[in-house]
C-alpha cells in the first residue's frame, strides 16, 4: 500500500488505501503490535506492474529461519522508505507468501506486524458491508482509484517462527489486509477494477513519477 491520497477523488472516509507512514503514526489512540528494529533491514527497490513476480501466486513459506526474519526486516525498511503502510514480499521481488504492515484503522488504532502464508477468512453475510474507498499501490506508483471492498477482514497465517496467528481489522486496515493478501495470490488492486478504471490508473502511473526507488521492467 502506498501513501495517502487526499485529492483528485472526493471521498467521505478519512483514510485512503495508501496512507503514508507519518499519517499512520500520528497520535494513535492505541498501538497493536511492536515497532520493528529498523537497524536490521535494508531498503530494496519496489517492483511495479508488469514485473512477472507480481502476476503469479507466490510460493508458500516452509522454512521459518533466519533468512525469513531477515526478509521481514528488509520488508519493513523498504515499506517505510516508500512511505507505505503495507508491503508484500513480491513487491521487492521475492517469491514468498509474507507481508508486513504498519497501518491505522478508521478508529485511529495503529496496527503493526507481519503475516506468513496469509489466508483471508470467508465473511458471513452480515459482515460483508462494502466500503467504496480510494485505493492505491506502491507497485502502481502515483495511481489511485475507488474500489469497493468489505470493511471488515480477518486473515489467518503464521508468524516468522511458524506460530499460528489471526489478524482482523476494520475500515482502512481491513482494506490493507485484503490488498496485501491479494498481492501474494498474484493480483494487484487494478486487476479488480473495470477496464476503464484500470486504464485510467495505468495512465496516472505513466504520467507520474514515483518518489521511491523502483525496479525497471525489461
Amino acid at each position: 500500500m502506498a501513501e495517502q491520497h487526499d485529492h483528485t477523488h472526493d471521498h467521505d472516509h478519512a483514510h485512503d488505501h495508501d496512507h503514508d507512514h507519518e499519517a499512520a503514526a500520528s497520535a494513535p489512540v492505541k498501538v497493536v503490535g511492536e515497532e520493528p528494529d529498523l537497524s536490521k533491514g535494508t531498503a530494496r527497490p519496489i517492483t511495479v506492474v508488469g514485473n512477472p513476480v507480481l502476476h503469479r501466486e507466490c510460493r508458500t513459506v516452509t522454512a521459518f529461519d533466519a533468512d525469513l526474519s531477515a526478509l521481514i526486516d528488509d520488508m519493513f525498511v523498504s515499506m517505510y522508505a516508500a512511505a507505505g503502510v503495507g508491503l508484500a514480499a513480491n513487491q521487492i521481488g521475492v517469491d514468498a507468501k509474507v507481508f508486513v504492515y504498519d497501518c491505522p484503522d478508521d478508529d485511529n488504532v495503529r496496527h503493526i506486524g507481519h503475516i506468513v502464508n496469509p489466508v483471508l477468512e470467508d465473511l458471513p453475510v452480515e459482515r460483508r458491508t462494502l466500503d467504496d474507498g480510494n485505493e492505491g499501490c506502491l507497485s502502481v506508483p502515483t495511481a489511485y482509484a475507488e474500489l469497493a471492498r468489505p470493511d471488515f477482514a480477518a486473515v489467518t497465517g503464521q508468524d516468522k517462527d511458524g506460530n499460528p496467528v489471526r489478524v482482523e481489522g476494520t475500515g482502512f486496515f481491513a482494506r490493507c489486509l485484503q490488498h496485501e493478501t491479494d498481492h501474494l495470490n498474484g493480483y494487484l488492486y487494478i486487476d479488480r477494477l473495470s477496464k476503464r478504471d484500470r486504464k485510467d490508473a495505468l495512465r496516472q502511473m505513466a504520467e507520474g513519477t514515483a518518489s521511491y526507488a523502483t525496479v525497471a521492467n525489461d
